[in-house]
């Protein structure tokens, strides 16, 4: 009887999943395994957001493999030592894990690669499990990634995913002893209106997103009181949904829609392999400008609490810290407010929504953070997004603010953006502070930074 060994990371599903579909394919019976690492809370990833949909996730991916005869096994501790035990426990012949991206994710399978050869037992790393295209599938000449989106979207457009895969029937596992799993009860600290996790309420959304939303995507994915994204960035972020089905599937319907969703999911490559070429961007500049960045305890601690007196901003990072989630118009607008107005460093901001997003993802989120902050791949690296003229244009009836930010709710579209232009004995009656900044000051303080002025 031959075993082999799925070790889950970042791609906990069932269907479209070619390391799984090789793990079964090659033994008879396979032990679906997942780590918890301890060594993820020590590195700075293990947030209670994610801790809770990781819950989701887990619980949901034992039931796709109890539909198929088997069970999630759960370990804890060093994940090459508890791998190593699970093959020297069945006896296994090889060993299958998602490729990564991240220094950590490297690393774990370095060790890995070492640690089984001392039990001959081979490490199968799959790429284009975690993301739509392989980082390094497509590479300019003489380079080993591309650092400018645009001429990188025309190589990924015409390279093309590989096929969707089935989820298997049947996965047969070995009697083997493992942890409870874990229950998202038991964390403390989690957003009160974070989302479920899981395959099943994953594949759920995208269904409905598709037949509901996707076609007036490239029109209203940035209207930030619609609420028109798909809000599947959670479920790319744990591999509960396949980066490569959402492309084929989004291509099937076609559209202007279903064509600007598959943008984004390129963006997404882009900058996974930009951090794979480039490890340190986790937290070094990509292109550094020279800056010095002002380290005001007090005005970040505004912004992270939503208190600027910019409604905007406020709106987002309260939206933030309620559902451990953020709209994608309102993260670059707090982050340009952040970097480029108060003259922050990028790594706080990306630290702070490392802190609270489920869909915390170190290559997306650092990389975004570096692209507003002008370090990153931005070709313009001193834009600054307006916070009034991006209100305006993306929330002109005041409606996100005026959820978001319930002291401002009485006051008209154009009022609610500028509360500080009121009268004096209106805005002495609003409970909202004052701007921490005059946004031209703002500008001119980055400029002045920049050696712009």
């Amino acid at each position: 009887m031959t075993v082999s060994v799925m070790l889950f990371t970042s791609d906990l599903r069932v269907h479209d999943h070619p390391a799984l579909a090789a793990a079964v394919r090659e033994a008879d019976q396979v032990v679906p395994l997942f780590v918890l690492d301890p060594g993820i809370a020590r590195a700075g990833f293990d947030a209670p957001n994610r801790r809770a949909f990781l819950a989701d996730c887990l619980a949901s991916l034992d039931t796709g493999l109890r539909e198929r005869g088997g069970r999630l096994v759960v370990r804890t501790g060093d994940p090459v030592e508890q791998v190593r035990r699970v093959v020297t426990e069945t006896g296994a012949r090889s060993v299958h894990v998602a490729a990564g991206v991240s220094a950590y994710a490297r690393r774990r399978e370095d060790r890995l690669r070492t640690g089984l050869e001392a039990v001959r037992c081979a490490l199968r790393v799959h790429d284009g499990v975690v993301t739509a295209l392989p980082p390094g599938a497509v590479t300019p000449a003489g380079r080993d990634h591309f650092a400018v989106f645009t001429p990188y979207f025309r190589r990924w457009a015409a390279t093309g995913t590989r096929a969707v895969l089935a989820a298997p029937r049947t996965v047969r596992v070995p009697e083997l002893a493992g942890v409870p799993l874990p229950g998202r009860r038991a964390v403390t600290g989690v957003s009160p209106a974070l989302p479920r996790g899981g395959e099943h309420d994953g594949r759920a959304r995208l269904g409905a997103w598709l037949s509901r939303d996707a076609d007036s995507y490239e029109d209203q994915h940035d209207d930030l009181s619609g609420d028109r994204t798909s809000r599947l960035s959670p479920h790319l972020h744990f591999g509960t949904l396949s980066a490569a089905e959402l492309v084929q599937r989004a291509g099937r319907r076609g559209g202007a829609g279903a064509e600007a969703f598959i943008r984004q999911l390129a963006w997404r490559d882009f900058h996974h392999q930009v951090l794979a070429a480039r490890p340190d961007a986790a937290h070094a500049d990509y292109r550094p400008r020279g800056d010095h960045w002002r380290d005001d305890t007090q005005e970040i601690a505004a912004w992270k609490e939503g208190r600027t007196g910019c409604p905007i901003v406020d709106a987002g990072m309260r939206q933030l810290l309620h559902e451990g989630w953020m709209h994608n118009r309102a993260r670059l607008l707090t982050a340009s407010y952040l970097t480029k107005t108060l003259y922050a460093d990028w790594r706080v901001g990306a630290r702070h929504f490392l802190e609270l997003l489920v869909d915390g993802d170190l290559a997306n989120n650092q990389l975004n953070w570096q692209w507003v902050a002008g370090t990153g791949t931005d070709t313009r690296p001193n834009r600054v997004l307006s916070p009034l003229a991006q209100a305006k244009r993306f929330d002109p009836r005041g409606d996100y603010v005026r959820r978001w930010v319930p002291e401002l709710a009485g006051l008209s579209g154009p009022e609610i953006h500028r509360p500080e232009s009121l009268a004096p004995e209106r805005r002495a009656a609003l409970d909202y502070p004052d701007p921490l900044i005059d946004p031209a000051e703002g500008r001119a303080r980055f400029a002045r930074a920049r050696g712009l002025d």
